[in-house]
């Protein structure tokens, strides 16, 4: 711990205490997590080995925070993650209004991408939600939390495969789009309830694989038919409801997998995913969410509710930088926009004048 200056304690998990801390001589700010063994003869947490394990299988990616360093510490031992400023509950938490449907996009866009990564890495999480989505300073969604990680068969001859994630995908889908949980039960039983009010009630009809659950007898619950997703959530488009009822099916080996996802037309129609610098950025000890970048706009940043003309860059700003041969296609650039730039002159000239 000598190599780090604890700057702050961030939050207290099942398995130990997360402190934000500076690293003394790169000066890079990291997140610690401590880990106390209660009692030598019980060994290293299983959980916490997972986590290593599952962390260190995997290569470096955008969307899966990344284990620097692990190293002994007093009674216990400590893991080094790259520091992230927020998670997605605290996203919805402090939302003013539900998030505008391009946040959404692109939120669970970044969400699928890190699952598909870890399942083409054989690793199932089987903990996503909300607060294990670390949001980074610039917007930038990483999945974290492998305590409970398991390593699945790409066959489906193990218990664990893919479609067990994607079930937790639908349920923050539906969180996102609604602005509060589809299923938001406080203990398993009401949970249960919720999911049945809207899925219905499962069958071997539907769902052939159910009487072989271990629990299938233990409790039974009255017949319900499921309600449409249109009812649930009116507001959301006929896109979003298809992917989200191919998340939430019943049978398991029926949900859409996360590299299948991210090729619906969901993503690929109006609003588009939005740009992870446009997503809100909330502290994580409350207060009001600043905007991402909330500096001063750039001369050339591009806005909607500008004209063409004036978001387009100057071609001749880039002219000393374009390779030998292209010179011709900036000279026909610099036409286009010269012309541009007269017509909207021109169209400025006659507005005023019919005022």
């Amino acid at each position: 711990m000598d190599q780090y200056c604890i700057l702050g304690r961030i939050g207290e998990g099942a398995h130990g205490i997360v402190f934000k801390a500076k690293h003394v001589e790169t000066g890079e700010i990291v997140a610690l997590k401590k880990v106390a063994l209660r009692r030598l003869e019980d060994g290293f947490p299983n959980q916490a080995l997972r986590e290593i394990k599952a962390l260190q299988e995997m290569e470096d990616n955008q969307y899966v925070v990344q284990l620097k360093a692990v190293f002994p510490h007093g009674g216990g031992f400590v893991l080094a993650f790259e520091f992230m400023l927020s998670d997605l509950a605290e996203v919805v938490r402090h939302a003013q209004r539900p998030l505008a449907q391009a946040q959404v996009k692109s939120y669970l866009q970044m969400l699928l991408k890190g699952i598909a990564f870890c399942h083409a890495n054989n690793i199932v999480h089987r903990d996503l939600k909300p607060a294990n989505l670390l949001i980074s300073a610039s917007g930038q969604l990483k999945i974290a939390d492998f305590g409970l990680a398991r390593v699945f068969s790409p066959d489906g001859s193990r218990l664990y495969t893919h479609q067990v994630a994607t079930r937790s995908v639908g349920c923050i889908m539906g969180e996102l789009l609604n602005g509060s949980p589809l299923f938001p039960g406080k203990n398993d039983i009401e949970q249960l309830c919720y999911v049945l009010r809207i899925l219905g009630t499962p069958n071997p009809q539907v769902w052939p694989e159910l009487t072989e659950l271990p629990d299938y007898n233990k409790i039974s619950f009255k017949e319900q038919v499921p309600m449409p997703l249109e009812e649930v959530l009116p507001d959301v488009s006929p896109q979003a409801l298809d992917l989200l009822g191919q998340f939430l099916l019943y049978p398991p080996r029926q949900r859409i997998a996360a590299s299948k996802a991210l090729l619906h037309q969901y993503f690929f129609t109006a609003p588009l995913p939005a740009h992870p610098s446009e997503l809100p950025i909330p502290q994580r000890l409350g207060g009001p969410a600043p905007k991402a970048h909330p500096g001063p706009p750039h001369i050339h940043d591009f806005h909607v509710d500008r004209p063409l003309e004036e978001s387009l860059l100057n071609p001749e700003l880039i002219r000393p930088f374009i390779l030998e041969g292209c010179s011709a296609f900036v000279s026909g650039l610099c036409e286009i926009m010269r012309r541009r730039s007269i017509s909207a002159k021109c169209q400025h000239v006659l507005n005023t004048e019919a005022r």
